[in-house]
């Protein structure tokens, strides 16, 4: 489909710079399945749009402190940078000492380069591409590495954000969910930022269960598309899981007549990737690529809780195929008229699956 399908225009001062306190108080918009007109609500309200029997699926992971400054040196001098500041943010894991990562500026830092983050925490540049892209092999790996990031390292805000160069404290709480538990992820599940323990009490008394997956989210879903055809994007790849028992729960939960409602597109995302044709749910622990545009049959979700995103952007096309595209520019059209906050921090909106697409 041509990319400019998916493109609108969104004001600066649309795209919220703080989330809104308390959490469930941002603004949520009600995009019903059968055309019927758009509601202004709040995220609060939420159970009242769901049903006995229904599950909510949100997603277990937890953003690191991924973004990283180091200065240049080499492993002969490792203690001793020559004092050339790159930075670093962390996007995908290769094994337990080796991430893939994005560096700037990209030249200054080639193989057999070495980057020092300080005393004890250092990584060999050890593969690079032409695009921005390196292979770092740290000096440390697993809940060793976790606590060099988290002493080192900065929340990887989306650029759109704007913080000084060492982060805030307060953005470490912000950009964490209720739900984060395994260490993983370079940005947030962003839709269930929007959750309180007080919310999640409202949703379970409404009678709606919650299980958790896991998708560590990518700095890729930051990367803009650059082709002008979405059939030649190439989609990043993420590691998703979800459990033999989470599966089990959510066939149940369809045999019952319930409906399962995903907190976000990474939740969407594991789900279509572990349900099958003739949509039955499989315990599934691997990589996913699944990019989902208008005209894809969705099989394993019914309803999605997500926030406002980017023009052009394989979240927008997402929802598009979820809704229609007619109907979700249409949505968007109410929510920047209406002055909604757009993007990470900002307001919801739940839009419930159309049989028929655009």
């Amino acid at each position: 489909m041509d990319l400019k399908l998916f493109d609108f225009h969104l004001p600066t001062e649309r795209i919220a710079q703080e989330p809104m306190r308390p959490r469930d108080h941002a603004r949520l918009l009600h995009v019903p399945n059968d055309g019927s007109a758009l509601r202004d609500l709040r995220v609060d309200a939420l159970p009242g749009l769901l049903k006995d029997g229904d599950v909510m699926v949100f997603n277990d992971t937890r953003v690191i402190p991924a973004r990283l400054v180091g200065k240049r040196g080499d492993a002969a001098h490792a203690g001793k940078p020559e004092g050339t500041k790159i930075e670093v943010t962390l996007h995908q894991p290769v094994d337990a000492h080796t991430w893939r990562v994005f560096a700037k500026p990209a030249r200054k830092l080639q193989p057999r380069d070495y980057l020092v983050f300080g005393p004890g925490f250092a990584a060999a540049c050890t593969d690079a591409d032409d695009m921005g892209e390196r292979e770092l092999r740290f000096n440390v790996a697993g809940h060793e590495l976790i606590a060099m990031l988290e002493k080192h390292g900065v929340m990887p805000l989306p650029p759109y954000i704007k913080r000084p160069s060492e982060g805030t404290q307060e953005d470490r709480n912000d950009y964490q969910t209720m739900f984060a538990e395994n260490d993983g992820a370079v940005a947030a599940p962003t839709a269930a930022l929007h959750f309180t323990d007080g919310l999640l009490k409202s949703v379970r008394a409404a009678g709606v269960m919650d299980v958790r997956v896991t998708l560590h989210v990518g700095a890729g879903t930051f990367i803009p598309v650059r082709v002008d055809d979405t059939d030649d994007h190439v989609m990043h790849t993420e590691r998703a899981i979800l459990s033999a028992d989470v599966a089990e729960v959510l066939n149940m939960t369809r045999k019952n007549g319930g409906r399962v409602i995903a907190c976000g597109t990474t939740s969407l995302r594991t789900l279509e990737s572990a349900v099958d044709e003739n949509g039955v749910f499989h315990a599934f622990n691997g990589n996913t690529d699944i990019f989902i545009t208008p005209g894809y049959t969705f099989k394993g979700i019914d309803a999605l809780l997500t926030n406002f995103h980017l023009p052009c952007s394989t979240l927008f096309m997402l929802v598009s195929a979820l809704a229609g595209l007619d109907r979700m520019q249409a949505a968007y059209a109410h929510a920047i008229q209406n002055e909604y906050r757009f993007y990470s921090y900002g307001d919801a909106c739940i839009i419930e699956r159309t049989e028929v697409t655009s």
